[in-house]
């Protein structure tokens, strides 16, 4: 009803103020205006000498006497009686940011679509044909578009409904006989159509890439409240641990400390016992000494002989004879025994602090390997190949990622194998790494230790055959895993390509066979002490393999 009621009232408004008709006025041409607005509109219009419609641009000389319009004032009246307003000149009329009506005359409404059959823009009003004619109906209808212009050839101004797949642009059914003449051309439609369908098939693959990252985003979610469930539940676990490796210690103590304790009463009170042993047999000295000094200020002589003879004999002692035999020792030895117990101790305690902060570092977040194959893509790492630690019957070439058997004249150098055909690359490999190889004949896709032995023929020096080194034997008929001169063998449709995952840090090495899917071959999980090295193998003549550069 509102959208009537705008439409209806439109046609009683001044195309000037854009307000309802004050006074109107009905000038020559037939336009109505507010007889305030037609008469400032024509008073700036006098320094020409002529005057025009605002709407029309119809000229008039002499400047037409304004009349008002009686009927026409009086119909505005009943309308505004009935409640009827202006339309908000914001909602009808086009700004300079919307798409303008091609067919208003004067100030232009908002254009609701265009037609790219017409190639010009409708109003509501101006669209109604569009809506109602049987051969319009038929006409292309989009939202309002301020590039219709681009629709038209520049060359032979027509529309341009044809598009050239050899020149990849729009062009007319002109361009077709000139200078596109005898290129693959299709109609406009039926190459949006084809390239609608890979629209569409990006967006499902942009859908499915938003909902793996979704998945991604809850995995990690996840992983964040299990990292800190897991460190709360570590954090007391140890907490609880040490707590009862304190009392431990202190019970230990307090045994330690009451045994000293004990045993200095029993060693003090032995003592004591003894001391007073001995002074009793001072005392006893002293009086014998009191007796004999006594008998010796005696003056008669035969008194003195008479009394010498009854004093008893001076017997040994019974105690002083067991002191000092050896040197004392107290506790010292408790002291040095319990100085022993924390030196073994903080032995323990540094060996297993190593490795209790060696477990810490180590945690890692969402362990499982990325999904192939475009998850290994962020891990990717280009290869190449370190010339001095290559056999002399390898050559290297596309940038030292590529080797092939064929003797070589390289110099003698500390880091080259002397008798295996073996290489290994420059990089040295830590953290998440990613590589392809791409093999021709039988070949050992291999990592290794930077300290693996380089001379001699012993196994110590074959990648694989020790316990610095892991190798994938790859040939016609199969694969085979290789560590320590331990084989594994692995049944699984052969590839001329392996991809190499290596997570360092978590102990993960994994070995895939790659095409058009990727086919886990063997996994190691084990703990790597030192940085990796790339490597390869050739085992005989005519055999090849080539890091390739993952894009």
């Amino acid at each position: 009803m509102q959208r009537g009621r705008n439409m209806d009232s439109s046609k009683y408004s001044c195309s000037i103020c854009l307000d309802l008709l004050k006074d109107p006025v009905t000038i020559p041409c037939g336009h109505s205006y507010c007889m305030n607005c037609i008469k400032d509109f024509w008073d700036g219009e006098d320094q020409r000498g002529k005057y025009s419609c605002p709407q029309c641009r119809k000229e008039f000389k002499p400047r037409p006497e304004l009349v008002k319009n009686v009927m026409l004032s009086e119909l505005v009246e009943d309308l505004k009686k009935t409640g009827l307003q202006a339309a908000p000149a914001d909602h009808c009329y086009a700004a300079p940011e919307d798409v303008a009506c091609d067919v208003c005359t004067g100030r232009k409404m908002k254009a609701v679509k265009s037609c790219l059959f017409c190639l010009i823009s409708y109003c509501e009003n101006h669209l109604q044909p569009h809506c109602d004619i049987p051969g319009l109906k038929k006409h292309k209808l989009v939202n309002p578009s301020k590039t219709l212009q681009d629709n038209i050839c520049s060359c032979h101004d027509e529309v341009m409904k044809i598009f050239c797949r050899t020149d990849q642009q729009c062009i007319c059914y002109l361009c077709t006989m000139d200078e596109h003449k005898g290129h693959e051309t299709v109609p406009a439609a039926a190459e949006r159509a084809e390239k609608q369908k890979k629209l569409q098939e990006s967006r499902q693959q942009i859908h499915q890439r938003i909902q793996d990252q979704k998945e991604d985003v809850k995995l990690l979610q996840q992983e964040v409240e299990a990292i800190n469930a897991s460190a709360d539940k570590a954090v007391e676990d140890s907490e609880k641990i040490f707590t009862e490796l304190i009392r431990l210690l202190q019970k230990r103590s307090s045994e330690v400390k009451q045994q000293i304790r004990s045993q200095q009463e029993t060693e003090v009170s032995r003592v004591k016992e003894l001391q007073e042993k001995l002074e009793q047999e001072i005392t006893e000295l002293k009086r014998k000494d009191a007796e004999l000094e006594q008998l010796s200020h005696t003056e008669d002589h035969t008194q003195f002989l008479l009394n010498y003879p009854s004093l008893p004999a001076l017997s040994r002692s019974k105690h002083s004879s067991s002191i000092n035999i050896r040197p004392l020792r107290h506790f010292e030895d408790v002291t040095a025994a319990v100085s022993e117990l924390r030196d073994k101790l903080q032995d323990v305690l540094r060996d297993s602090w190593t490795n209790i902060s060696l477990m810490v570092t180590e945690v890692d977040v969402l362990l499982s390997e990325p999904k192939p194959k475009t998850g290994f893509l962020i891990y990717s790492q280009p290869i190449t190949l370190d010339i001095n630690t290559a056999h002399k019957s390898i050559l290297l070439s596309e940038g030292n990622r590529k080797v092939s058997l064929m003797l070589q004249s390289y110099p003698d150098h500390p880091e080259r194998f002397t008798y295996w055909n073996q290489v290994l690359s420059r990089e040295s490999l830590t953290g998440r790494c990613y590589w392809e190889v791409e093999m021709k004949g039988e070949v050992y896709v291999a990592v290794s230790y930077k300290n693996i032995r380089r001379t001699g023929q012993s196994d110590e020096s074959r990648l694989g055959f020790n316990d610095k080194s892991w190798a994938l034997r790859c040939d016609s008929k199969g694969y085979t895993f290789w560590h320590n001169k331990v084989s594994t063998s692995i049944k699984s449709p052969v590839s001329s390509r392996i991809g190499v995952f290596l997570d360092h840090r978590a102990g993960i090495l994994s070995f895939y066979s790659v095409s058009e899917t990727m086919t886990l071959l063997h996994r190691v999980q084990t703990r790597f002490t030192q940085p990796l090295q790339a490597g390869v193998w050739l085992f005989k003549p005519g055999t090849s393999a080539e890091f390739i550069n993952i894009k």
